[in-house]
């Protein structure tokens, strides 16, 4: 394999990694702004409030997104990684 090759190749894996995780960290990053401007606002320092709220933002964006997530690694695997490997 060229040298070219291998870093097209990992810098689309890079890229296409970029974009499955952007919806679940813009997610955990606009609920950790709204819990820490609450507790911000309320004096209220509890622990379990920042984790719980936003463990359950992530999972709930991770179920809605999971199709796109698998579509997009599928495709690349199919289109670029699966004829590297076949083809030698």
């Amino acid at each position: 394999m060229e040298e070219a090759v291998f870093y097209d190749t990992l810098r689309q894996g890079l890229l296409i990694a970029f974009q499955i995780s952007i919806p679940i960290l813009t997610v955990a990053l606009a609920v950790g702004l709204v819990v820490g401007l609450f507790q911000a606002l309320t004096s209220v320092q509890e622990m379990t409030l920042t984790f719980v709220p936003k463990l359950a933002a992530i999972i709930g964006v991770f179920w809605i997104s999971m199709g796109f997530m698998t579509e997009t690694l599928v495709s690349f695997f199919k289109a670029t990684l699966i004829p590297m490997i076949a083809g030698g």
